[in-house]
């Protein structure tokens, strides 16, 4: 996988006929954030440990059976994960904590945040807590973005699959980067004042705060005092594109689908999204509400991402990916990812399981 980001480090944990699962890991923080949690057994346990939000596209079994690992290698970490998806999520975490006896809850467990999407966009938020055994409290409603921090931000948009799906969108956060052309222009020189700025960037206090800089004025190197940082970063920035990927899964080929897609995550950077049948069986796709060659190239021709990694094909292919990717034409200037078949382990026949010995 190439990589066009500074701040993320996508990884998809599947294979081409695996059940989905992106995980983008944050570089600064050494956090992730995942995306459906499908097949999960193979997943290392520090990986779980790193995840701080999950966003489910729907609650079909194989975007969403992952979520009791989830549970089983987070409860008893002392933090709160957050997990957005569709109406109904809420409904169906409490049925997975009433699943389970907790009555060895302790103090230090963790917490679930689970957040419903409406159509609308506006997010219901429900905390199970831990340490009273995944008692339920509402947080109330609210407008706005998913998620975010300083280096990324997560928004999402519903779609049709017979039932509502969530898209989501992942943008990198703006960066601090200078054009050396335009320093010099400007007359700015380097120096350890352009710490103090870039702790004003992050800060995100910049605006009407005075920073000290250095100025060469015709021959003689002056300390200036910028009474607006936010306004001398303006002139001597490089302006850069974020980088964003777009997750897209299990979605029906219609004109209202694909507007919405269009208004969420056209031109992303990398594009993960289901291509599930072969163009000769477009109605099994039709039925289903899945995508398939021939609309997946049609998407791409709409959306026009720099990379797109195809994913989530049908089980009925078995024998091998090849006719899928032959079938895939990307328009100019879109590259397309392979991955591998499977990643999942291999099942384990009885005979290769050690018998017990006597001691």
């Amino acid at each position: 996988m190439p990589k066009p980001f500074r701040y993320l480090e996508p990884t998809f944990f599947a294979g081409l006929f695996d059940d989905p699962l992106l995980l983008v890991r944050v570089r600064p923080t050494g956090r992730a954030l995942l995306f459906d949690c499908g097949k999960m057994h193979h997943l290392a346990k520090r990986v779980y440990t790193s995840i701080d939000a999950i966003f489910i596209s729907h609650a079909h079994m194989d975007h969403f059976m992952g979520m009791d690992s989830v549970i089983r290698h987070s409860h008893a970490s002392p933090r709160t994960i957050d997990v957005f998806g569709p109406p109904g999520l809420s409904r169906r975490m409490a049925s997975k904590f009433a699943c389970y006896d907790w009555n060895l809850a302790d103090t230090f467990w963790g917490n679930f945040r689970v957040n419903e999407i409406g159509a609308n966009g506006r997010v219901t938020s429900m905390l199970y807590s831990g340490p009273e055994a995944f008692a339920a409290t509402s947080e109330g409603e609210r407008n706005g973005v998913l998620y975010g921090n300083r280096h990324l931000t997560v928004s999402g948009t519903h779609c049709e699959h017979h039932i509502p799906v969530m898209a989501y969108r992942i943008d990198e956060g703006a960066a601090f980067v200078l054009d050396d052309e335009r320093m010099a222009a400007e007359g700015v020189k380097k120096g350890e004042w352009l710490k103090d700025m870039e702790k004003l960037f992050h800060d995100g206090v910049m605006e009407m705060s005075p920073v000290r800089y250095v100025q060469d004025s015709g021959g003689s190197i002056d300390e200036k005092v910028a009474p607006d940082a936010a306004q001398l970063y303006q002139r001597i920035r490089k302006f850069e594109e974020p980088a964003s990927i777009g997750y897209v899964t299990d979605i029906g080929y219609s004109e209202e689908n694909v507007a919405k897609l269009s208004g969420l995550v056209q031109g992303v950077t990398l594009l993960v999204c289901e291509c599930a049948f072969l163009a000769s069986e477009s109605k099994k796709a039709g039925v289903s509400r899945h995508l398939c060659t021939t609309q997946f190239n049609q998407l791409l021709d709409r959306l026009r991402p720099r990379y797109v990694l195809p994913m989530h094909f049908s089980k009925t292919y078995q024998r091998g990916s090849e006719p899928l990717y032959q079938e895939i034409e990307p328009p100019p200037g879109v590259t397309v990812l392979k991955i591998p078949d499977r990643l999942t382990p291999r099942p384990i026949m009885e005979s290769e399981v050690p018998r017990p010995v006597e001691i």
